[in-house]
């Protein structure tokens, strides 16, 4: 049997046109909505000016794997959050700037992010470990549609 939690994720930035109905398609493969036991998502539910923000309960290991595939291969940044299972996983943030790995960050089932003494003696200065909770939460673009 597989772990399910509640997830959610914000997707923004830049993306063509041609590729809007690859996405509708990806966010329905993972049972995303606009509210947690909201609809089905539908090409119409694409917000003006804002990040797209998509809500699931029972989501298996708390990952949206096809979409998040998308947004790195596409260049999109997101920032999601999963929930924990006992004894198996804890909750957490997973940050795509647009470029680059995305980054796992340490969060609590309220969506905080979290550090345990072992990483603040790792980053080492009060700067540093703010550094880490400003790259944890990045601001997401609005996602926007390109011809």
């Amino acid at each position: 049997m597989v772990d399910r939690v509640s997830l959610s994720i914000t997707i923004g930035g830049d993306l063509a046109a041609a590729l809007r109905d690859d996405l509708v398609a990806c966010i329905q493969s993972e049972g995303l909505a606009l509210d947690y036991d909201g609809e089905d998502f539908g090409a119409e539910d694409f917000p003006a000016d804002r990040p797209l923000c998509l809500y699931a309960h029972e989501v298996a290991w708390g990952r949206a794997d096809e979409l998040e595939g998308f947004c790195v291969e596409q260049g999109l940044p997101f920032a999601r959050w999963s929930g924990g299972y006992a004894a198996q996983f804890g909750p957490e943030r997973a940050v795509f700037t647009g470029a680059g790995q995305v980054a796992l960050f340490a969060a609590d089932e309220d969506g905080n992010l979290m550090i345990d003494r072992d990483r603040a003696e790792r980053l080492g200065s009060y700067e540093a470990i703010i550094a880490h909770f400003v790259a944890g939460d990045p601001a997401v673009p609005p996602l926007r549609f390109l011809p």
